[in-house]
């Protein structure tokens, strides 16, 4: 699961910023390594604030966690936490999503000095909150080596018959919780997406310039009109939710979620994609058709939705399950001046040991499933594609077929300790848009 090469200083150059969540920086490789072709490496990163489980730093798995994945040998025996979340994803997410859908990817070694010689290169690149927040983990010696999903193996040349676009999604949750643990203070949770309600927080902290007209519950509705609407209004506020690759490079949507850019290659990208005369429909217009289109005929969304549907008590149930699982006095009752044994969460605190560890487990990956990106890459089909290993679908607008390949990527293991972190900005959502509600 490790290559065996080393990445050094001098080998920076041959890699280029494509992106960054909160805890990786994402690199496309631009050289012309056969190891590497078609390849982004992931590298971690880490708070500068030394908030560590904010951007989910951990080296190594805790006693808790490897209690948490017992049954799991590949992840708790190992040696590092970056071999342990490749397994998670081997082991975990590959029979959930569907291993022709996820790539666990291959470690590769990095020196400090690739490391420190990317940090500087990347840096003007990199969104200005996220450089705030977080550098390049100096101290990490590997990366995850991954498949570029933004575009097709073996892409040719930039237009001709073998070009690529390709749409990154972040769906987010497509559910409203209805556990009974929910506080009455904050029953709007049953009513509006946490994706709305978190809006409102970040539009206060200038993280966003404007409100999204995005609703994940039209995105997971099954209903083609209102995937249609979804796809739109991602579109319309991209924020770091909705970006568009022409063979790989991206020319649509921002890095940032307050502003956005469209290059210019964008409409002629799409002028190479679609074969029509029919100037009412703009090409952007076919485009965003064609992204629901397969979004709705592929069902994934429906299979990451029954992932997302783990989260069974919600995160004011499961934070109770767990304060048991890492043996401390649950700060929540203690809080809210309940009694363990006798108070409102006396049954979650009875329940058998071995479902508060499911509980808390169920939760992390339902957490991964709201998080993670999809990527769906496009080509015009021809009468080869059609009998090959890619998928395909169909534009009736414009009497077209495409291939299609849609991956899951940023699949992050979320760290047992960062429940609390949980808790605490669920409180904090919630609490910004009730009070935004009542201005």
């Amino acid at each position: 699961l490790t290559m065996a090469v080393v990445l050094t200083a001098k080998d920076a150059v041959e890699w280029a910023y494509r992106g960054e969540g909160a805890v990786n920086l994402v690199l496309a490789y631009c050289g012309n390594s056969p190891n590497f072709v078609g390849k982004v490496l992931r590298i971690q990163k880490i708070a500068t604030n030394g908030s560590e489980y904010e951007n989910g730093q951990h080296s190594s798995l805790t006693t808790h966690e490897c209690l948490m994945w017992g049954d799991l040998e590949g992840i708790v025996s190992a040696p590092t936490m970056e071999e342990a979340e490749q397994m998670y994803v081997q082991e975990v997410l590959c029979p959930l999503l569907g291993a022709e859908h996820v790539d666990a990817g291959i470690r590769v070694l990095v020196s400090k000095e690739f490391l420190e010689a990317v940090e500087c290169q990347v840096l003007r690149q990199r969104p200005s909150w996220r450089v705030d927040a977080a550098k390049v983990n100096p101290m990490c010696d590997s990366g995850l080596l991954i498949a570029d999903h933004s575009i097709f193996p073996h892409v040719s040349g930039i237009f001709s018959e073998d070009f690529c676009v390709s749409i990154e999604i972040k769906p987010k949750a497509g559910i409203l919780p209805d556990s009974e643990y929910i506080d009455e203070e904050n029953a709007v949770k049953r009513r509006i997406t946490r994706f709305r309600m978190h809006q409102a927080l970040k539009l206060k902290q200038g993280k966003i310039s404007k409100l999204s007209k995005y609703d994940p519950l039209d995105m997971f509705s099954g209903s083609k009109d209102r995937v249609q609407n979804a796809v739109t209004a991602l579109f319309e506020t991209p924020q770091n939710n909705f970006r568009v690759f022409l063979n790989g490079s991206l020319i649509f949507g921002g890095m940032d979620g307050s502003d956005f850019t469209v290059d210019r290659t964008f409409g002629d990208g799409l002028k190479h994609l679609f074969r029509t005369k029919d100037e009412s429909r703009s090409h952007t217009k076919l485009f965003l058709e064609l992204v629901a289109e397969t979004l709705f005929e592929s069902r994934l969304l429906n299979r990451l939705l029954e992932v997302q549907k783990l989260d069974a008590f919600d995160i004011e149930g499961a934070i109770h399950h767990y304060y048991d699982v890492i043996s401390e006095n649950c700060a929540v009752c203690l809080r809210k001046g309940e009694s363990r044994s006798s108070g409102r969460y006396s049954t979650l605190h009875s329940m058998p040991h071995d479902e508060k560890l499911k509980t808390v487990r169920d939760y992390l990956i339902s957490a991964t499933a709201k998080d993670l990106s999809m990527m769906i890459s496009f080509k015009p089909g021809t009468a080869a594609d059609m009998a090959s290993r890619y998928d395909v679908v169909s534009l009736e607008s414009t009497h077209q077929t495409f291939c299609y390949k849609a991956s899951f990527i940023d699949l992050d293991m979320k760290p047992l300790k960062k429940m609390e972190y949980y808790y605490e900005l669920d409180q904090k959502i919630v609490k910004c848009y009730n009070q935004m509600m009542k201005d």
